[in-house]
């Protein structure tokens, strides 16, 4: 059976360069990197390597940059340690800002700290198309607000977020008050095609992810600006200066590492989002054409180039997964982390969609793999699909 993968928002497919960056790693030098030895040693030149890549990509500073087991690891301890540092500071009950449609990896900590009575939090509402408005982050701001958490760009619904000019205006107020507030984004869709200059962007805290920039899965980083205090949350070692203990993962460093390099060049950047962007249009014009009844969800324009949320009225967002499942396509209802809960998703309730069409939606991301007959297949088969599921849905 043919088959098509169009989930790369959930995980990527690795790409070859990254596996050959990662295999002696893996075989011959694979020593632990703490060690003084010449097998540790090589393991720490790859950790060197990789950093100094990484610092590149963001325009940062060598010692900026810290490798975590994941991207939900690394905003776990940008909101955790950032909160406890400030409440080390005297600030007993810190105020958090951040939006509805987060991830889960930036939502929970907030919620656990704020039912812990830790922490007060403003969750920000964003506009018909998924987007936060500037002027909603100025007027949440209080007289014991401690950090901002706005994602780049939305994994669900591709919408990109206006973070530069939050950053700006985070940066102006900073400049007139004594007390900072920190801006922290999760970056980690966004790293394919956007410019991640931690500078341009105005933020002093920066989440990625190996598995979503064709690298391996089990590898994240936390950007953390010179100067910002942060606690570690988990202890046990000196690895990466302490902010985050244990040994690392060579190999899967490496291949960050390598999987940043290929997404650094700009100009390919550019070019790859705009092949991409050409596939993502021919499907959105397709579905919204041949298929009654159907809405894109978020923005058509401040949308990353690979994604296309869209609701089928009168079917449910899992049949057509499996139906198309059946046909060799793999699409999502929605972020792989909250795939094994009942709920209508979080970001689509928050567009204010309604439970019916939030059930009725399906998810296809493109990557730099996809091809136009791959496109022309799943336009092909779809509007079928549709119709047979259609006349034996009970949302009819």
């Amino acid at each position: 059976m043919r088959r098509i993968y169009l989930d790369n928002s959930a995980t990527t497919k690795i790409d070859k360069k990254v596996l050959e960056a990662m295999e002696p790693y893996l075989k011959e030098e694979f020593g632990n990197a703490s060690s003084l030895h010449w097998f540790g040693q090589e393991a720490h030149n790859a950790l060197s390597k990789a950093r100094g890549r990484v610092a590149d990509f963001l325009g940062c500073n060598f010692l900026e940059v810290y490798f975590t087991g994941s991207a939900t690891v690394s905003d776990n301890l940008a909101i955790l340690g950032i909160i406890k540092a400030t409440q080390k500071r005297g600030i007993t009950k810190p105020h958090v800002i951040t939006s509805t449609i987060e991830h889960p990896a930036v939502l929970e900590p907030i919620k656990y700290l704020e039912k812990t009575g830790e922490v007060e939090a403003t969750y920000l509402a964003v506009d018909k198309e998924g987007v936060v408005k500037i002027e909603d982050v100025e007027r949440a701001i209080k007289e014991n607000t401690v950090l901002v958490s706005i994602m780049y760009a939305n994994n669900e619904i591709g919408t990109i977020q206006p973070i530069a000019q939050i950053g700006d205006w985070l940066k102006a107020r900073n400049q007139k008050s004594e007390k900072k507030i920190l801006f922290h984004t999760d970056a980690v869709q966004a790293a394919n095609y956007l410019d991640c200059n931690v500078d341009k962007l105005g933020v002093d805290l920066l989440t990625l992810s190996g598995h979503k920039i064709y690298g391996p899965k089990g590898i994240g980083i936390l950007y953390k600006r010179k100067g910002v205090e942060i606690e570690p949350v988990v202890f046990g070692g000196h690895q990466e200066r302490g902010v985050a203990p244990g040994t690392e993962n060579v190999a899967g460093i490496a291949g960050f590492g390598e999987a940043i390099e290929e997404i650094k060049n700009q100009e390919l950047r550019i070019k790859n989002g705009e092949k991409i962007k050409k596939l993502r249009d021919k499907l959105i014009d397709g579905i919204l054409k041949n298929i009654s009844g159907t809405d894109l969800n978020g923005s058509r324009e401040k949308r990353l180039p690979n994604n296309v949320n869209t609701s089928f009225k009168g079917v449910e967002g899992e049949s057509i997964l499996m139906a198309l499942d059946q046909k060799g396509v793999a699409v999502s209802t929605g972020s792989a982390c909250a795939s094994g809960s009942l709920d209508p998703s979080h970001v689509l309730m928050a567009l204010g969609v309604g439970v019916e069409r939030a059930h009725s939606s399906i998810r296809f991301t493109l990557g730099k793999y996809n091809t136009e007959s791959e496109i022309n297949y799943v336009l092909k088969i779809l509007p079928g699909i549709i119709e047979r599921l259609r006349k034996i849905s009970p949302l009819k």
